[in-house]
């Protein structure tokens, strides 16, 4: 529900979001001190000629984290808070390092929110190439396409699907164990997927994807492992230390223009 979103900004700014944007396609909303407002809604940039104080961003980083900043640490430190719905807002500012570590963003420039939106069946198309019919088993697949195509979107709905199980292959499901680093797959909030991923989805969230595959194979024992924008060595290291393990079929996506399936 967008009033999930709209509840966090001022009257003042939330009357002129509603009035300037459709709704059904809205898709960010990038609040940026002493800058105007944008709306993304589908191909199509809108502008709100509202000039946006820092007492604003304040004010709206404040309803994000129910009053307790401090609390919410560790998200800001990662430039993202996920909200109820599945919805997200990326942060950014001044970035405090220490050791090498981020410690803190203060003094926040912008916000954007990302507008989430399930689009249950978008993975159907594709599930021959992931499903072995013949045995009801499944590939060990790589996704591949440039930023913003759909990627996640794609794999959360296969994670849904092998989850629960399609009747129409006479595929059984199975369990499933995501490591959600960032929050785009099944988009934990409180402790609860706000994103529907399953009835036998194991997630574990806000952990680099090399450890969390490991900590999902010791603890879980799942048939498939699935992780998002797959990139660094370590990344690598883990998947070959999941095919070796009793998880024997895996599915990752990431981003480039290298061979493999587009959409």
């Amino acid at each position: 529900m967008l009033d999930d979103i709209f509840n966090y900004f001022p009257n003042r700014i939330k009357e002129l979001i509603i009035r300037k944007a459709n709704i059904n396609d809205l898709e960010e909303i990038r609040i940026r001190t002493n800058r105007q407002i944008f709306l993304k809604t589908g191909q199509e940039e809108v502008k709100i000629e509202y000039i946006v104080s820092q007492q604003d961003v304040l004010e709206i980083l404040q309803k994000i984290c129910d009053n307790s900043i401090y609390s919410y640490q560790t998200q800001i430190c990662n430039g993202y808070i996920t909200l109820k719905g599945g919805h997200r807002v990326g942060i950014t500012g001044n970035v405090v390092i220490e050791n090498g570590k981020v410690i803190n963003i203060s003094y926040i420039y912008s916000l954007n929110f990302r507008i989430a939106k399930q689009i249950l069946g978008c993975s159907r198309k594709i599930w021959k190439y992931i499903i072995n019919e013949k045995d009801k088993t499944i590939f060990n697949t790589i996704i591949v396409s440039p930023p913003g195509r759909g990627k996640t979107t794609i794999l959360r709905d296969l994670v849904r699907n092998i989850s629960n199980g399609i009747n129409e292959m006479s595929f059984k499901g199975i369990t499933v164990g995501v490591v959600d680093e960032r929050d785009e797959i099944a988009a934990m909030y409180k402790g609860c997927p706000q994103n529907d991923v399953g009835i036998r989805t194991d997630i574990i969230s806000n952990v680099p994807k090399h450890i969390g595959m490991k900590m999902l194979i010791r603890s879980m024992s799942p048939k498939v492992i699935v992780a998002d924008e797959i990139g660094t060595k370590e990344d690598v290291e883990a998947i070959n230390y999941a095919v070796c393990s009793r998880s024997k079929r895996n599915i990752y996506s990431t981003w480039g223009k290298h061979r493999g399936y587009y959409f």
